[in-house]
This record gives C-alpha cells, sequence and structure tokens, in this order.
C-alpha cells in the first residue's frame, strides 16, 4: 500500500539525496497543473514564489513545489526544476515562451555533514527521479541532513528526515502529506504525548515548553532549524482553500513538535490539489485530515531516519 505523497492521483515525486554532503532536496511535479497555497509560521523563513500563491494573485496552476536542504543556497534547485519542465513543455505558455512555476521553501542543514551547497543540477535530478511510486523516507531529499530536538543546543541533537503519510476519506479523496523534519523543538507522539526524540542531555522530567530546561549556554547554538512540507489532494479545490489547508494543516506541526513555529524555525507548509476527482467534498474534512497526515508524516520522519 503505497502511505506517501504519490497515493495522490495527478502528481509524481522524487528525491536526490547527497550522503557525503549531507544535503539533498525533494521535488513533487504536477505536470497538469494544479491549484496551490502556502502558509508560513515560523520566524526565520527562506521560500520561493510564495507571494504568488496568495488568493488575490493572478496565477491559479502551478506545476510543482521544491523542498531542499543546504540553506539559502538550496533555493537554486527549483532552477533545475525549471529547466526539466520547460524541456517538456510544461508549463504556462506566454508567446513563445513556456514558464513552469515551481514555489520552494528550503531549510538549514549546513552544519550537520560539510558545507557542499545544492545546485540547480541537484533538482534537476530529482525530477529525473520522480515517478508515481513510493516515495522513500528517513535520511533522504530534502531530509538527508536534518535534525531535531535543538533546544539544549546543536551538540545535543538528534536526526530528523522526510516522512510521509496519506489517508482516504470515505469519499474516496485521497490527502497525504512529504515533510522534511529539521526542527528546533522535540518530538512527541501526539496520540500517547509520549516523547520520541529529546535533546540527547534531556532526562525523564524533561519539558519542551519549560524554559528552565533549556541550558543557556547550549541554547544559543541552535540556529541551525526549518521544517518544511507539502500536503497533497486530488480533491477540486481552489487556490483560496488551498491557502486554508497549507494554515490549518501547521496543527499538525503543533501536535508532534514542541516548542513549533519559534523565531529560530522558518516552518512553511505548501497545500495543493490535483482535481483528479470530481466528488463533492467538505472543506473542514479536508483540513482535519491534514492536520493528521501532517502530524503523522512528521513521525515517519523521524522513526525512519
Amino acid at each position: 500500500m503505497n502511505n506517501t505523497i504519490t497515493s495522490v492521483k495527478g502528481l509524481t515525486a522524487g528525491h536526490f539525496t547527497d550522503l557525503a554532503a549531507g544535503t539533498g532536496c525533494t521535488v513533487v511535479l504536477t505536470p497538469k497543473g494544479a491549484s496551490a497555497g502556502v502558509a508560513v509560521r515560523g520566524g526565520s523563513p527562506g521560500t520561493r514564489e510564495t507571494d504568488l500563491l496568495s488568493p488575490e494573485r493572478r496565477i491559479n496552476n502551478i506545476h510543482g513545489i521544491m523542498l531542499a536542504g543546504s540553506s539559502a543556497f538550496g533555493l537554486a534547485a527549483a532552477d533545475g526544476a525549471l529547466r526539466y519542465l520547460r524541456n517538456l513543455s510544461i508549463g504556462h505558455r506566454i508567446g513563445e515562451n513556456i514558464i513552469p512555476i515551481i514555489p520552494a521553501a528550503i531549510l538549514f542543514d549546513l552544519n550537520y555533514r560539510s558545507n557542499t551547497v545544492l545546485t540547480a543540477e541537484h533538482g534537476a535530478l530529482a525530477c529525473e527521479s520522480a515517478s508515481n511510486a513510493p516515495l522513500p523516507v528517513g535520511s533522504v531529499g530534502a531530509g538527508t541532513g536534518a535534525t531535531v530536538a535543538k533546544t539544549n543546543g546543536s551538540n545535543n541533537r538528534q536526526k530528523g528526515g522526510i516522512g510521509c503519510s496519506s489517508m482516504t476519506l470515505p469519499s474516496g479523496i485521497q490527502v497525504a502529506a512529504v515533510i522534511a523534519v529539521n526542527s528546533y523543538g522535540s518530538i512527541f507522539d501526539y496520540k500517547t504525548g509520549n516523547p520520541i526524540l529529546i535533546p540527547v542531555n534531556a532526562d525523564d522530567t524533561y519539558n519542551p515548553l519549560d524554559t528552565t530546561h533549556f541550558v543557556e549556554s547550549d541554547r544559543k547554538q541552535s540556529q541551525e532549524n526549518t521544517t518544511i512540507g507539502i500536503i497533497a489532494t486530488d480533491a477540486a479545490i481552489t487556490k483560496p482553500e488551498a491557502n486554508y489547508i497549507a494554515g490549518i494543516a501547521h496543527d499538525g506541526l503543533a501536535l508532534t513538535i514542541r516548542p513549533c513555529h519559534t523565531m529560530r524555525d522558518g516552518d512553511t507548509l505548501f497545500a495543493l490539489g490535483t482535481g483528479e476527482t470530481s466528488k463533492e467534498f467538505d472543506i473542514d474534512e479536508l483540513g482535519i485530515a491534514a492536520v493528521q497526515v501532517v502530524a503523522d508524516a512528521v513521525i515517519s520522519a523521524v522513526s525512519n531516519s
């Protein structure tokens, strides 16, 4: 059974992974176009083409989304996707030009293994690997150099990664998520409240929401964060509805990452609808499903890294 983002009809996904450098990127492609929205909740985001996704902006269809490591340098990976799709004549045709729209978000992993950064060529390689097969999870793609639980400093961090989750609603509509987890906060099981990953030096009394438990000298080192991801559905959602889903889906991060949405994080979630099914939907049902698949994708990311 495909429990990943590629369970949604109308899209493909793939990774580029550089284990030696400790970085990578993940792309979701929508060759037929898709409605999309975005919600940025962290204080230190790194993004591209997000303004275009606001409901009042003119463009209604995008052709893919890039998630990347390498901090700001990773935004170059989207250039590779742009060229890849243009060569396939996928994009908005304006006169003799074809212009694909590829929003992107990045996370900070430069200090994980090396300072080698992603390029457009790496983004193109991710596109070449894209398919509708189950997307690998763990320390791959944008999650290659991801780490978590850094409230007590980077020297006490744990390994993060990229994860997926998918669910089928009673109507048959599919909702899925892919999340690259590189958080300042620790990871908790939202069903039991039990910790999954906390700082290495933390004991059983550790409470990530109690600042007296933080080690001040270590905390100042912890600037290398940000959780980014994509929620997708095959429902025919509008651009405003996609923005609503992207916003409410952040609840899934808050359920599993503590603390979440700090000024040290650049938490950014995209939502897209491929419109492959014409089935009627309840927007609140889609929003609730988005929260669940995001929370489950976070746990998938750290459980497989």
